[in-house]
């Protein structure tokens, strides 16, 4: 081979390992910026080929997936500086890459650790605005979702991240602080069944009263009404009595006679001492009068 197809093939060579090592692909789960001799020169490379001047550019690849940190358990006070043992954990991507860059060199162990002291403190105050009822119950929903929304401000700002979700994993209390919370808990649902017997026994006893009170105006009305028929009947009755006995006075007074005799020796056990020539007995003595 002679001197000029050797250094043909040497150009050659060289001009390959130059383009070579001047293109370059960005993955669509990456994101990546171009330095040139340090400083950031293309902030935000889209996913595809690109083209570097060896030696003059570099370019830094950072993964654009979705990210999970998790918190080591904190133990936070909330606003009746009640303790609880809280773990959670936050979402995060890239969304500035240059920022992102600058602010921890492309690290995401430095992003992770930054974002954590937040995430930390941002749980800090949100337990220490409310009460531990509010933490474990309603409050949950409202409480990370305000943490999302000021996480993600700070992180878009400082780190060039988004904070997509942050999440509770578990809410625990301390053995002394569950001790004392199932006494306090324990002490107001007893108040409460308390409060509830009580009640029920009041509205019984008007329940009760007001059925007896019921009762008497019933019977009462009952009496009444009675009183009124017995009265009606015995009204009437004298009134045939009284027809009777002008219609004709002798078959009236033998009629009340009979009755007198059958109301007197009803019974055999009875005893009676009367005169004979009394006028209970005329009857007796002149049945054909």
């Amino acid at each position: 081979m002679s001197n000029k197809s050797l250094a043909a093939l040497i150009v050659v060579v060289l001009l390959g390992l130059g383009a070579w090592s001047s293109l370059f692909v960005v993955k669509q789960t990456d994101r990546a910026v171009m330095l040139r001799f340090g400083r950031v020169v293309e902030p935000n490379l889209e996913p595809g080929l690109h083209f570097k001047i060896p030696y003059v550019n570099r370019v830094r690849k950072f993964d654009a997936r979705l990210q999970t940190l998790d918190t080591p358990t904190q133990r936070f006070l909330t606003l009746e500086k009640k303790a609880v043992m809280v773990d959670a954990y936050a979402k995060w991507r890239i969304a500035n890459p240059e920022r992102y860059y600058t602010a921890t060199s492309g690290l995401k162990q430095i992003a992770d650790e930054r974002l954590l002291r937040r995430l930390e403190s941002g749980l800090r105050d949100q337990f220490g605005r409310r009460t531990l009822s509010e933490v474990v119950s309603g409050e949950r929903d409202s409480m990370v979702g305000d943490l999302t929304a000021s996480l993600n401000r700070m992180a878009n700002q400082e780190l060039g991240i988004e904070v997509v979700d942050v999440r509770i994993k578990a809410i625990d209390l301390p053995k002394e602080v569950s001790r004392s919370v199932y006494e306090r808990m324990s002490t107001e649902r007893e108040r409460e069944a308390r409060e509830h017997r009580a009640k029920g026994r009041e509205l019984a006893e008007g329940i009760r009263a007001d059925a007896d009170r019921q009762r008497r105006v019933i019977l009462a009305e009952a009496y009444r009404q009675a009183e009124e028929a017995r009265g009606a009947g015995d009204a009437q009755a004298a009134q045939v009595y009284s027809q009777a006995y002008s219609k004709n006075p002798a078959f009236f007074s033998f009629y009340r006679s009979l009755q007198a005799y059958r109301s007197s020796f009803s019974s055999k056990s009875d005893v009676l001492v009367l005169d004979g020539k009394s006028d209970f007995f005329k009857y007796f003595q002149n049945p054909g009068q």
